[in-house]
């Protein structure tokens, strides 16, 4: 079905970069479409917010382009995830497929570094994973909810573990790129932009902690609590996007 999915959005773009390959072309009739341009013309190494990995580099004609590629890995867009005052670590495993139609105003323009500037619009199966952990020591205490929580076992640590995940698994994508070419057979590029994704489930659950005397809540209350308003946080609707990398054409 992941498959499925990813050969339906290349189809989409592919048929979006044909048409305005062809609108073009009653301008420019040398752009005009050929079996050629089913043939990637290069490829690029990446490495940013959402993984590393690569691309196939298509061309439509000066003016439309198309990427597909991959991003994995366990790189980091952000550390921690901030609910009234309680950090929780986040660690992410990336693994994202993505196909981007390249828009270049200037693409024609005699100049390269005009030529290297494009606005990416597309999507991207999204499934990555992302761990939440918040733990104290024996003596130390911790604030869930404004309220206030210690170890039950004083030989043992506590805290709160968890998942964030999200409904869309197909996540619509705006960008703002940069690559021009060195020379005519590499370049460089720098891009960024976001991934709407919608609100995201979170699963939280503590272990080992008890309130600290005064507080009325459980501790599994005040996560629940706390779990919700990240469900509701509208800044993590989105999954912000930047990365470098190299290209190579042939």
């Amino acid at each position: 079905m992941k498959v499925l999915k990813v050969f339906a959005l290349a189809g989409a773009l592919s048929a979006v970069a044909g048409v305005a390959s062809a609108d073009d072309a009653v301008v420019h009739d040398r752009y005009a479409f050929d079996a050629q341009q089913l043939i990637p013309v290069g490829v690029r190494a990446e490495v940013g917010t959402t993984g590393y990995g690569g691309a196939l580099l298509w061309q439509a004609n000066p003016y439309v382009g198309l990427a597909l590629g991959y991003n994995g890995g366990d790189i980091s867009w952000r550390d921690d995830v901030s609910v009234n005052g309680t950090k929780y670590d986040l660690d992410m495993n990336n693994n994202n497929v993505y196909l981007n139609a390249e828009i270049r105003p200037w693409g024609a323009s005699d100049n390269r570094w005009a030529q290297g500037l494009y606005v990416a619009a597309g999507a991207a199966y999204l499934d990555n994973d992302y761990d939440l952990a918040k733990r104290i020591n024996p003596g130390e205490s911790l604030s869930i909810d404004g309220k206030n929580y210690q170890v039950t076992d004083p030989t043992q640590q506590g805290g709160v573990r968890g998942k964030m995940n999200y409904n869309n698994d197909i996540a619509p994508y705006l960008g703002f790129g940069f690559a021009p070419k060195i020379n005519k057979n590499w370049g460089v590029f720098a891009e960024v932009g976001a991934y709407y994704t919608g609100n995201p489930q979170v699963e939280l659950n503590q272990y080992n902690l008890k309130p600290i005397v005064g507080n009325t809540t459980s501790a599994q209350d005040a996560v629940n609590n706390e779990k919700n308003k990240i469900r509701n946080d509208d800044k993590y609707k989105w999954l912000p996007v930047g990365k470098v990398g190299v290209s190579y054409y042939w």
